[in-house]
């Protein structure tokens, strides 16, 4: 079981052909606009039978057989229970986490604001929680804690009211974890569904379960297809691609720190990416050892020597703006800057696109995943050129404020009427000329 790294070099000719090649993700799949009509079918058969859908979608695909979907709800004393019944390094594990999030977190809470501008006009903004948010978390197996925290903490920072989670329970598999997790979080409500079914039933409501304003968190390509569909109807946070990790390193940290970073992303799906860069060709033949090395002992090696195999790289640079230009082009999900805490400082005021970056040798990804505080909710695949972390801004509105005052209202009455007269809009034109003083 051994890997032989692919290399790339920026000032070969055929180099941003090769780094194309190996970004891209086929998201037109053969398979896509079938999949996207099943899905279609699914929500709308949710929307026309409601709760009679939902059982009957549980049935078939999590093989569990209900007669109502309030069977399918978890009460808070069951929620409770998980979080009393995890041991005691879970549970402070889980703690800990939730109190450094929601650290990080508060510090995004956004002020209200007015001004008074010179006529005596007051203008400000407004900022509300969203009312509402539907939480999606996969079960079975692949359940994520850790996501339940990141996804929760901040709407509840925000202020959400009523937060609904949703995770499929197959077979009745529960995890105890997500559960106390979601104990920890305040999470309102939850109900054992998933797949398309359940982002239908968020977004267009059931006889059982309340129709959202927004909904969140990850899933398969059937709840990934759900969400696109729902959207415009409710909000959504993004759909997430696979998971990334771009590392920068002056090849002077230990490569079985390197190695063990780059498995972090790559052990996550065989489409994860997972790239590192320097202007060490030695460093490289050591990081390559230590992967040889250290895959030995790792229980998802399959999975992580396919994800280095199909989308790993090394990519060699002759200087740090070579490297500072190729991670704005890549955008990556995640970017660990290993040098030097003062150089990596330096070097990440000039990074303009990543969605966390990690700075120093000590800070290793998996921190941010976890309980460092930041969201690990990240843009991935190139959007972090215009997309930022799932964060309490995701929760908010914001809301314009203008209060007039109509004792000085006339110099805002020829510019409304000027403009308007412009665009040929009468009435727009009318409605501010009727407000001048004088106009009595």
């Amino acid at each position: 079981m051994s890997i032989v790294m692919r290399r790339l070099n920026f000032v070969d000719p055929d180099f941003q052909a090769a780094l194309k090649k190996l970004l891209d993700v086929d998201s037109v799949s053969s398979e896509s606009s079938e999949l996207d009509s099943v899905v279609s079918s699914i929500i709308a058969d949710v929307r026309e039978k409601g709760d009679e859908a939902l059982l009957a979608y549980t049935q078939k695909f999590d093989s569990l057989d209900c007669a109502s979907v309030n069977e399918l709800k978890l009460s808070k004393n069951r929620l409770e229970q998980a979080f009393l019944t995890i041991n005691e390094k879970q549970r402070t594990a889980l703690e800990t986490a939730k109190k450094r999030i929601e650290q990080y977190h508060e510090h995004q809470v956004l002020p209200e604001w007015r001004f008074d501008d010179e006529y005596g006009h007051s203008l400000g903004q407004q900022v509300k929680p969203i009312q509402s948010v539907g939480m999606y978390v996969p079960g079975g197996k692949a359940s994520y804690p850790s996501s339940v925290l990141m996804n929760a903490v901040p709407a509840k920072v925000a202020g959400v009211e009523n937060l609904v989670m949703v995770v499929p329970t197959p077979k009745g598999e529960i995890n105890e974890l997500v559960l106390a997790a979601a104990f920890l979080a305040g999470v309102d409500q939850v109900f054992t569904i998933g797949g398309a079914q359940a982002i239908a039933a968020l977004a267009y409501g059931t006889e059982t379960i309340p129709s959202m304003n927004k909904i969140v968190g990850p899933g398969n390509q059937y709840v990934a297809s759900a969400k696109k569909q729902v959207f415009g109807k409710v909000g959504i946070d993004m759909i997430a691609g696979p998971s990334e990790i771009l590392i920068y390193c002056d090849g002077n940290t230990n490569p079985d720190w390197i190695a063990m970073d780059l498995f972090s992303q790559a052990e996550h799906d065989e489409m994860a990416q997972a790239m590192l860069i320097s202007e060490s060709e030695i460093f490289f033949n050591q990081v390559e050892e230590a992967i040889n090395r250290l895959i030995t002992v790792m229980p998802r090696a399959d999975v992580i020597l396919k994800s280095l195999e199909s989308r790993g790289a090394f990519i060699l640079v002759e200087n740090q703006q070579q490297a500072i230009s190729l991670i704005d082009e890549i955008a990556p999900e995640h970017l660990e800057l290993s040098f030097e805490r003062e150089e990596a400082e330096s070097l990440c005021k000039k990074i303009n696109n990543a969605g966390a970056i990690f700075i120093g040798r000590a800070s290793a990804e998996t921190f941010g995943d976890y309980c460092a505080g930041s969201n690990h909710v990240l843009p991935t695949y190139g959007s972090a050129k215009f997309s930022s972390p799932l964060s309490v801004y995701d929760f908010v509105k914001r809301t314009s404020i203008i209060n007039l005052n109509e004792k000085n209202i006339d110099a805002l009455v020829n510019v409304a009427s000027e403009l308007a007269q412009a665009e040929g809009l009468t009435a727009h034109s009318e409605a501010a000329l009727l407000r001048r003083t004088d106009s009595e």
